[in-house]
């Protein structure tokens, strides 16, 4: 993995640099490439990954939505010479984004992978009846820690959030823990955090309208039974998680009707960190995609 930063922009990204059909990632909100690290090392043996942290990028002054990020990959792609069709992957609101993506520059598209993808639909998880959840995740309650965070200094995160990371983190590489753990603890990151969320339900409105190109697509969501536990394991009640995790599937599945050429896949055993407890589901998801636009070329 390589790991590149342009001092005068201060713009970390990925690039493999490595020969085969580029794929992109876009990682999910407050999340980082570095998570990537097992699909990155299997994927680059046959492909060009590359991937950035949009929270040291300047496209928006200060304002990020995912109009702003759709900005940030096409410099990216022009700023690393990526001029060809390559396979799109986006995972959580990077999902969000890479819908927006796909509607804007079909024509760069091969193939879309959504991962437990936000869906353009999110609002309908305003209307459920779940005060306990809502009490600690609610958008504003979420904005109000990251305008909290965002005002810290690099230090005073460190020592606020005591950073520890998850067991699935827990098994990668030390160097890439390290990253991890300096990744999060970046007040640039909670302000990204804190804009993304103002604006993303009326980004997923402007999203949602008009229509979807028909190009391959593979759409993987979490596992419900997986995902209720791990909040049961934390306290929460268990009819709110049902509403939510009922919700959320009712919303991804809906993504598999966006093509005419989609699949859905369960990732069994997985929360909504699919790229980490399943990432060999991801990894041939992208393989398949990548293998039929090929098959596709050659007919």
């Amino acid at each position: 993995m390589q790991f590149h930063s342009n001092i005068t922009h201060t713009k970390h990204y990925l690039d493999t640099k490595s020969p085969g059909t580029p794929v992109i990632i876009l990682t999910g909100m407050g999340c980082s490439y570095e998570e990537w690290y097992e699909i990155v090392q299997s994927l680059q043996q046959t492909n060009r990954v590359l991937s950035f942290h949009r929270h040291t990028w300047k496209e928006g002054n200060g304002i990020h939505r995912t109009s702003h990020a759709v900005q940030q990959l096409q410099t990216l792609l022009t700023e690393s010479g990526v001029n060809e069709p390559f396979l799109l992957i986006g995972h959580s609101y990077g999902g969000l984004i890479a819908q927006e993506f796909t509607k804007q520059f079909p024509e760069q598209i091969k193939g879309l992978l959504l991962v437990d993808s936000t869906s353009v639909d999110l609002h309908e998880l305003d209307t459920l009846d779940t005060p306990v959840l809502d009490s600690f995740s609610s958008d504003a309650s979420w904005q109000e820690q990251c305008r909290h965070y965002a005002i810290q200094t690099k230090e005073q995160l460190h020592s606020l959030l005591a950073p520890i990371l998850t067991e699935s983190q827990k098994q990668l590489p030390e160097a890439v823990q390290s990253a991890l753990i300096d990744f999060h603890t970046e007040p640039a990151l909670y302000a990204m955090m804190d804009s993304e969320v103002e604006y993303w339900k009326a980004d997923a409105d402007r999203i949602r309208t008009g229509p979807f190109p028909n190009l391959p697509l593979i759409v993987i969501g979490r596992d419900s039974k997986r995902t209720i536990q791990d909040g049961l394991d934390e306290g929460l009640p268990e009819s709110e998680l049902q509403q939510v995790e009922q919700t959320w599937h009712r919303l991804v599945l809906r993504q598999a009707a966006l093509t005419e050429e989609a699949t859905f896949i369960t990732a069994t055993g997985a929360g909504h960190s699919i790229h980490l407890d399943r990432p060999d589901l991801v990894i041939s998801a992208v393989r398949k995609l990548d293998f039929n636009f090929k098959r596709m070329c050659q007919s």
